[in-house]
C-alpha cells in the first residue's frame, strides 16, 4: 500500500495511491463502512498495512496537491557519509559506526514545494540529497536482528540539505548545518514494507535540472537499513512515525533557479524548486 497525505478543497487529508489516483480515506470508510484515521501518522500508529479501495470513486493524482506525510515527525535520524562516494566527495573519513545527526522538524518543507537558500553570509555552499528514508511502525527498543522488519512500517524518499561551509567551519557545527528552515522534506508517498519488496536491491538517486547527479544502490551502504534500526533502539526508544534517513551517494550542489530531488524506483519520487532567501528579521 501507498500512502500520501494530500490537499484538496480546502482540506487536508490522506488516501491510497494507485495507479494515477489517490483513493481517501474518507471514501473508503463511507463506501467500506470502516473508520480508518483520517491522518497518515495515525494509519502508521494504528499498525494499517492495507485498506480497500474496490468500488471507491478515487480522484486523479493531477488533481490534488502532495503535502507532507505529517508535519511534525516525532524523531528525525540522518544518517551521515553511509556511502563511501559521498565522504570522498567532501573530502571526509567514513565512520566506522552510523555517523548519525538529528534534525528538527522546524528545517521541514513541503514536497514539490520552495528549498530557500539562507542569505549568503549564512551560507553560500549547499548540497541537496535524495535519501532512502525509513519509517518506524512500532514502538520498540532494543529490537534485536532478527526481529527488526516488526518495527519497520514502510519506505519513503527524502531530501536531506547540507551548509557544507557551514560544516566545514568545524565538523561540530553539524546539527547547525544541517538545520536551516527548508533543509529537509520526505514523501510524497510513504510504502508499506511489504510492497518495497528487496530494500537492499533499491537505487538511490539524486536529480539536479533534468540530469542524474548520483546513483547507487541500498546494498552498498557501511550500514544497511535494518542494522540502523536496530543500532538506533540501543540508544533510545523508537516511536511510530520516526523517520531514518539512510544517506546519499553525492549530494548536488544547489543554487538559486535549480530543480533538485531523489527518486527510488518502487517507493516514490520527491522534486523541490530551489529559491534565494533574504534577511528578514520575525519576531
Amino acid at each position: 500500500m501507498k500512502l500520501m497525505s494530500f490537499s484538496y478543497q480546502g482540506g487536508r487529508h490522506a488516501g491510497v495511491v494507485d495507479g494515477g489516483a489517490i483513493y481517501p480515506v474518507q471514501l473508503i470508510n463511507a463506501r467500506h463502512g470502516t473508520n480508518y484515521p483520517d491522518s497518515v501518522l495515525a494509519l502508521i500508529a494504528a499498525g494499517i498495512g492495507a485498506m480497500p479501495v474496490a468500488e471507491v470513486e478515487g480522484l486523479p493524482l493531477s488533481e490534488v496537491k502532495p503535502a507532507l506525510p505529517y508535519d511534525h515527525p516525532p524523531k528525525i535520524w540522518c544518517i551521515g557519509l553511509n556511502y563511501l562516494s559521498h565522504a570522498e566527495d567532501i573530502q571526509a573519513v567514513q565512520p566506522e559506526e552510523p555517523g548519525s545527526f538529528m534534525k528538527p522538524s522546524s528545517c521541514l518543507f513541503p514536497p514539490d514545494g520552495e528549498i530557500v537558500l539562507p542569505p549568503p553570509e549564512i551560507s553560500s555552499d549547499v548540497d541537496a540529497e535524495g535519501e532512502l528514508g525509513v519509517v518506524i511502525g512500532k514502538t520498540c527498543r532494543f529490537v534485536p536482528a532478527e526481529h527488526v522488519r516488526e518495527v519497520i512500517y514502510g519506505y519513503t524518499v527524502t531530501l536531506d540539505l547540507t551548509a557544507l561551509d557551514v560544516l566545514r567551519g568545524n565538523t561540530r557545527y553539524l546539527t547547525r548545518s544541517k538545520s536551516i528552515d527548508t533543509f529537509f522534506s520526505f514523501g510524497p508517498v510513504i510504502v508499506t514494507a511489504d510492497e518495497a519488496g528487496d530494500v537492499d536491491g533499491l537505487e538511490v538517486i539524486t536529480e539536479h535540472n533534468g540530469g542524474i547527479c548520483s546513483r547507487d544502490f541500498v546494498r552498498h551502504m557501511r550500514t544497511r537499513p535494518f542494522e540502523l534500526v536496530r543500532f538506533h533502539s540501543d540508544f533510545m526508544t523508537l516511536h511510530p512515525g520516526d523517520l531514518i534517513s539512510t544517506g546519499c551517494p553525492k549530494g548536488a550542489r544547489i543554487k538559486a533557479g535549480d530543480r533538485v530531488g531523489g527518486r527510488i524506483e518502487g517507493v516514490g519520487r520527491i522534486t523541490a524548486q530551489v529559491t534565494q532567501g533574504v534577511r528578514k528579521p520575525l519576531y
